[in-house]
């Protein structure tokens, strides 16, 4: 196992604990929506926003059991919004992470509940977030809330869904997954970075923000791809289910082997703004070439 997968390993691990104990003394009154949140949030997940809040905030000296807070907070959301991307008003999927999804395990109100509930435990956790200022706090809850609507995921998706069925450009594209999928990610990093002593630092934090917007893109370009080649075994969902819905993607703009370079070159802009970084980014360089190179 490399060091990465080995690093990787342990942030899933922690992350999963601390995750369970969320949920500890909460009383479920004989409703489903405790099960079903705990189904949607706890089931698998390779934790990559996670991994960004720790890896970030650990080359800054944060606190680790702030991280911890900031972390699950970002999961909560993250699973919230796979939840309702699986919806049958959405993407109508049926399979996550080789699972049932959580409206085929459990029903369609109740997953719609848990996403919601995702959503406000999320916030919830934040403001409990220790060894931080209240400044640093309502930073934290403002990244992941903008993070999160209408000027960034919830945007994104739907962006996505009215661009379904129709040929849109390059620019149009990038527009959609800067929003659905890097605003989560490039809200990770940041998240990391405010839990840190060096949350007032400017010119870092836009170093940071031009390393996640490439990777976040990257991401994007990458599952893209794993929709062509990739195995549903590896991926956890049926193969070809973007060229199903008539989406817009990279490989449909660009070819299959220019996709795989636009990904090689976001993979080089996000090194390149690590080398201005005074800080071991070793970890930092890891994930990015795991998010060009991973097969799920």
């Amino acid at each position: 196992m490399s060091p990465f997968a080995q690093e990787l390993k342990q942030v899933q691990q922690r992350i999963n604990a601390f995750l369970e104990t969320q949920f500890d003394g909460v009383e479920n009154h004989n409703s489903p929506l405790l099960e079903a949140m705990k189904y949607g949030l706890l089931l698998g997940g390779k934790r990559v926003r996670p991994f960004l809040v720790y890896a970030t905030g650990k080359m800054l000296k944060a606190n680790e059991q702030s991280l911890d807070y900031a972390a699950a907070a970002i999961e909560a959301i993250h699973a919230y919004s796979l939840i309702h991307d699986d919806l049958p008003a959405m993407d109508n999927d049926d399979l996550r992470r080789g699972h049932a999804t959580c409206h085929i395990a459990f029903d369609e109100a109740t997953a719609i509940l848990a996403g919601d509930a995702l959503q406000s435990l999320a916030f919830d956790i934040l403001t409990k977030t220790p060894h931080i200022s209240s400044e640093q706090k309502l930073a934290l809850v403002q990244i992941l809330s903008r993070a999160s609507g209408v000027q960034g995921m919830c945007l994104g998706q739907s962006l996505d869904l009215i661009s379904e069925h129709k040929q849109i450009n390059l620019h149009r594209l990038e527009l959609i997954h800067r929003n659905k999928t890097g605003a989560l990610l490039k809200a990770a990093l940041k998240l990391g970075f405010i839990c840190s002593p060096h949350f007032e630092d400017k010119s870092l934090a836009q170093t940071l923000t031009r390393y996640a917007d490439a990777i976040g893109l990257a991401f994007q370009v990458q599952d893209d791809i794993l929709d062509i080649e990739g195995e549903c075994s590896e991926i956890g969902k049926p193969v070809g289910s973007d060229l199903d819905l008539d989406k817009s993607t990279y490989p449909k703009l660009l070819g299959l082997n220019g996709a795989k370079q636009k990904a090689q070159d976001l993979y080089q802009t996000a090194l390149n703004e690590l080398e201005k970084i005074p800080f071991d980014t070793t970890a930092l360089q890891a994930l990015a070439e795991f998010i060009i190179t991973r097969k799920s």
